[in-house]
């Protein structure tokens, strides 16, 4: 708010107090006043039609206040009153916005920075509206982006790029194997629950058997029940059936890798 929308607001508050109206009297502490409001106000805007807010309605709920709230009864409005109405318009304006794309290059990270923090502050004062992205999504299309989100990276629908899955696979070498067996068009076993450790599906065996999962570590390979699991699925013959178990637990159940001959150490006492 300027100067002359202060004064308005606080000839505003002159209605409703008389305390208001005597320091507006005198020409010297009248203009001392609207300097010091508009120093602690100037950011605060008048009007925000977006969450209703309205500077002259602050002023008409500080002195309508009740359940003991006596403050009007021994002091006139001051700017902190104003401030503390105004905070709960601003945080909805920043719970509805979501940040838009800056148009700064995005190898310039001080400058995405800025505007992005230009915009959240442009909104948080009321200058600019919020970007309501996700308001302007009805409640299916948020249900459908929900389901979308949550499979991104897992399943048979991978939301990866063929050449980024071949950067990857030396860093993943359990699915990296996964992948190029599926590719070879080899059952996947990961496609089932295990029945050994309840692995869900899409997810690696487990180890152990304790309570809630703790101490457990994902395996690089799988059960034999899991492949069986998997084998039941099939509409294949008996003699085929057992044909694939085999095949299929040479090539996911692979020994691990042995340990490297670890130096025996002793503690120099005398042997028992």
């Amino acid at each position: 708010m300027n100067e002359q929308q202060l004064t308005a607001l606080l000839a505003y508050a002159g209605r409703w107090d008389s305390r208001v109206r005597r320091s507006l009297a005198d020409p010297q502490q009248a203009a001392r006043t609207i300097t010091e409001w508009t120093a602690a106000l100037g950011y605060v805007p008048a009007t925000v039609p977006a969450t209703g807010w309205d500077a002259a309605r602050a002023v008409d709920h500080y002195y309508e206040r009740g359940k003991g709230d006596q403050s009007a009864r021994f002091r006139a409005i001051e700017p902190h009153d104003v401030l503390a109405a105004w905070a709960p318009h601003r945080g909805e304006l920043m719970q509805r916005h979501t940040d838009p794309l800056p148009a700064t290059d995005p190898d310039d990270a001080e400058a995405w920075r800025e505007e992005l923090l230009r915009t959240r502050a442009a909104v948080a004062l009321g200058q600019a509206p919020p970007s309501e992205y996700r308001a302007q999504i009805d409640p299916a299309g948020q249900k459908r982006l929900a389901s979308l989100l949550s499979g991104v990276g897992e399943g048979p629908r991978r939301y990866m790029p063929d050449h980024v899955a071949r950067q990857l696979a030396p860093h993943r070498p359990s699915r990296a194997h996964r992948q190029a067996l599926v590719d070879e068009g080899v059952p996947d076993p990961y496609s089932v629950p295990c029945p050994h450790c309840h692995a869900a599906a899409d997810h690696p065996c487990q180890s152990g058997f304790r309570r809630h999962g703790k101490g457990r570590r994902n395996l690089g390979t799988v059960h034999d029940s899991r492949i069986q699991a998997l084998i039941a699925r099939l509409d294949v013959s008996e003699e085929q059936a057992d044909a694939e178990r085999r095949r299929l637990a040479a090539l996911m159940c692979q020994p691990p890798t042995p340990r490297e001959a670890r130096a025996r150490h002793t503690t120099g006492g005398h042997r028992r």
